[in-house]
């Protein structure tokens, strides 16, 4: 049953290289009229690396807004003209160091679609190649590599706490042996 409301106007209130922040007046099939305040991106790209042995790569990281360090799967928002499997070996190599001779697009989520319209495909990275990461100067990572059982665990003690990261898991979980 379609239930499509119609935007009435749509005003940007502020822009920046990430993220557009807009507020748009809408009005519902019932005749409601309100405000929508909106938060636009590209997309997202998240990896989930996978070593010969079956451990899966991880980075640890700071997180200034929960003010604490986050393990996490290799991510990151679309660059301009720059397709979700570019973004996806991009963010890889820059975050862990590591390039994949194959990487597989297995789903997508929305991370907070109640605010945001971002989708973020998530993809497995097989076959990898190490070397040197170069992340961003804002961003600390150290990578580490863990069995998929210490990836449930750390799930289940809060040790993992990243939303994308838990959504990523549960779209590559089964996927994996064990």
């Amino acid at each position: 049953m379609p239930n499509h409301w119609q935007t009435i106007k749509s005003e940007v209130r502020v822009s920046n290289p990430w993220w557009t922040y807009m507020v748009n007046v809408f009005k519902t099939p019932k005749g409601v009229e309100g405000e929508y305040h909106i938060i636009k991106t590209r997309g997202a790209s998240m990896v989930v690396p996978i070593l010969p042995d079956g451990r899966i790569v991880l980075i640890k990281q700071y997180r200034y807004l929960p003010d604490r360090y986050s393990w996490e799967f290799p991510c990151g928002q679309l660059k301009e003209n720059e397709n979700f499997e570019e973004c996806a070996r991009a963010e890889l190599e820059e975050e862990t160091g590591y390039r994949a001779s194959e990487i597989i697009n297995i789903g997508e989520f929305t991370p907070y679609n109640g605010v945001v319209d971002e989708w973020c495909r998530v993809f497995l990275a097989k076959q990898l190649e190490e070397g040197k990461a170069h992340p961003e100067a804002t961003e600390e990572i150290e990578v580490g590599a863990r069995r998929i059982d210490e990836i449930d665990c750390m799930i289940h003690t809060g040790e993992i706490f990243d939303g994308q990261t838990l959504a990523a898991w549960s779209l590559v979980r089964t996927h994996l042996n064990g």
